[in-house]
């Protein structure tokens, strides 16, 4: 099922985010991206604290990301994280990070998998969260 779905989100860069160079570290990113995934889900109508609540976990299996251009110490970042695909257990995201002037600073993607807490194996995504993504379906 192919999605449609972006929210958008800001993160300021922290002065112990940098380096002595006043980058932003690149490890830092990823936490980025799932600050702008948390909250696309919650937007979208599901938290983590939820699923997890029912038995439901959601890893990443994969992760992939492009730094284009440095960001800074207290540059305001805007993450746009979007909801792209479900097939089967897996749930694909796509992330953009941009500053305040609209430089894109990075692009990325992640595959989240939906996985019993309980066996740790892959499971279909909850009814709720499926009739949810319905109403972003692309047809």
């Amino acid at each position: 099922m192919d999605i449609n779905f972006n929210q958008t989100t800001s993160i300021r860069v922290r002065y112990g985010e940098t380096d002595q160079m006043g980058y932003c570290y690149y490890g830092n990113y990823a936490q980025y991206f799932e600050v702008g995934r948390v909250e696309a889900l919650r937007l979208f109508g599901m938290s983590y604290k939820d699923m997890e609540a029912s038995g439901v976990m959601l890893p990443v299996s994969e992760f992939s990301v492009k730094y284009c251009y440095p960001a800074f110490y207290d540059d305001l970042l805007l993450v746009t994280t979007k909801i792209v695909s479900l097939k089967g257990s897996r749930l694909f995201f796509e992330y953009e990070i941009k500053n305040e002037s609209d430089k894109l600073i990075s692009f990325a993607s992640t595959t989240l998998v939906f996985v019993s807490k309980e066996t740790m194996r892959p499971i279909p995504p909850p009814a709720n969260f499926t009739e949810l993504m319905k109403q972003y379906q692309i047809n």
